[in-house]
């Protein structure tokens, strides 16, 4: 038993996705008798959920675990630091070696017995550290046979399917009889969006990228499990809810249903109290005709396209293990607009990759030009342990990288800034944020996805009636700051 008023704070840090593992944690520790606070200087256990995605994300990581470690030794209330998430799952015994400040390093098959690990570690006993391994091997080669061994493999963020660890659901941190589909989980927030995970894995094989192997093999949540959990998210007045994965183009294919994605829209977009329903993470190669028809047609789903491009450069691409062209990432571009005019699209692009041209940037430059993005995160190509792409000759050098990251930087801020000044005169609706002390409100219009993709700001006239955090709202654009939008109410 958890004694009386032990606390823990979780300190979130990477994707979308984190925060769902964060929010399930909570759940999981409020069943237990565990007090949430926010701030880690504030309680018993500070629980820093890792990123281990790319070097500056691990350092962050690092960063935010040495930072809650100062506060055991500055005469407030916390006294251990446990590492959890990606980075503790890549590198488990090696980070607890390396960073002895956190007194313990756990894997995600430690997150059901969260709440019983965090007490032994209060009271000073020892849980061992993570050892790492490579997940994609937990599950059968075959997609369809997983499904039947998926609840015996942790899969953070997909509740309990295996009917073991927790015996009642949490509603607000008061523990309450399960009926149906249990939600394990605890908002850490009082935004008016949630994230909603669909899946977890990867089964492609990025040669850059290493997540395969710490988040392991694709696998799907049940739908019936997706719709509780939005349900749920309703009823505590989330307004939008934001599908995430690794690949949720794939979702369904474990299931026998590589067409249960554009089933599955409608179901949630008819959840009472939800007015928007946002898909992320889609894999161009993967991207079918009826998802882009159900995305386009469904009312409630918005038009916001998450499209992982990384390089325009086929050859290059080829090299990246993945496919695609200048040419047929345009096309698929067309098509979206074609159905979906306003459509907001944004990408992430990788540069500095090893044997990467001029040609190949030309290419890339060609393709950003020309795409009239919405946003694009530009990062720079560095080695991930383990990745096929480590291995490969024609390394460029750490300041080539560099220069080529500022180059094409400075190409993207000019070229979204233009597509948002095409923006001015549309109209659009406004999901409410936040409200500062002087009035200004802040959200995001159906096409600015949440946290990095832009937000709008709603001049309000003078006596206008101020809407509330959650309202959506109808405005025309009028200005822009960069990517942001300038938009006054109708």
């Amino acid at each position: 038993m958890t004694p009386p008023d032990k606390s823990v704070a979780l300190v979130t840090l990477g994707c979308t996705r984190n925060e769902v593992d964060s929010e399930e944690l909570a759940g999981r520790l409020l069943a237990e008798g565990w007090r949430l606070v926010d701030d880690a200087s504030e309680a018993d256990v500070a629980v820093v959920n890792t990123c281990g995605f790319v070097e500056q994300a691990k350092k962050d990581s690092i960063d935010a675990l040495l930072e809650a470690s100062d506060l055991k030794h500055d005469g407030g209330r916390t006294q251990k630091v446990v590492a959890v998430g990606c980075l503790a799952e890549r590198y488990g015994e090696q980070l607890a070696e390396q960073l002895p400040e956190a007194d313990a390093v756990l894997g995600f098959d430690s997150y059901r017995d969260m709440p019983a690990h965090l007490q032994t570690i209060l009271a000073g006993g020892h849980v061992p550290s993570h050892t790492p391994g490579d997940r994609r091997r937990l599950l059968p080669l075959t997609p369809a046979a997983r499904q039947g061994e998926a609840a015996r493999v942790a899969l953070p963020g997909h509740g309990d399917g295996s009917g073991g660890g927790l015996a009642e659901a949490v509603d607000d941190g008061v523990p309450v009889p399960a009926s149906g589909p249990r939600v394990i989980r605890a908002r850490l927030d009082g935004r008016p969006w949630a994230p909603l995970k669909i899946a977890s894995g990867c089964d492609r094989r990025c040669a850059f990228c290493a997540i395969p192997m710490f988040r392991g093999a694709f696998v799907s949540r049940r739908p019936a499990d997706v719709i509780a959990e939005g349900r749920w998210l309703a009823e505590r007045g989330v307004k939008e809810l934001f599908l995430v994965s690794e690949n949720s183009t794939s979702y369904g294919k474990d299931l026998g249903d590589l067409g249960l994605l554009e089933k599955l829209l409608p179901e949630l977009t008819a959840i009472e109290g939800v007015e928007r329903v946002r898909v992320s993470y889609l894999q161009p190669a993967e991207i079918r005709p009826g998802l882009l028809a159900a995305m386009a047609q469904t009312p409630g789903v918005v038009p916001y396209y998450d499209i992982s491009f990384q390089h325009a450069s086929e050859p290059l691409l080829r090299s990246m293990r993945r496919f695609g062209s200048r040419e047929a990432f345009l096309d698929l571009l067309a098509r979206i607009r074609a159905t979906s005019p306003e459509a907001g699209v944004r990408c992430n692009v990788i540069v500095g990759f090893p044997g990467e041209t001029e040609a190949d940037l030309d290419e890339l430059e060609a393709f950003l030009t020309e795409a009239r993005l919405d946003v694009v995160g530009v990062f720079g190509y560095s080695d991930e342990d383990g990745t096929e792409a480590e291995t490969y000759a024609g390394h460029l050098a750490p300041e080539v990288v560099a220069d080529r990251v500022d180059r094409f930087t400075r190409l993207v801020e000019e070229l979204t800034a233009q597509r948002a000044e095409e923006r001015v005169g549309e109209l659009v609706a406004v999901l409410v944020e936040e409200i500062d002390d002087e009035g200004t409100c802040t959200g995001r219009a159906a096409f600015q996805g949440p946290d990095v993709d832009g937000v709008t700001h709603l001049h309000l006239g003078d006596g206008a009636p101020a809407p509330e955090v959650g309202d959506i709202v109808t405005a025309v654009v009028v200005a822009t700051e960069g990517i942001d939008l300038i938009a006054e109410p109708r």
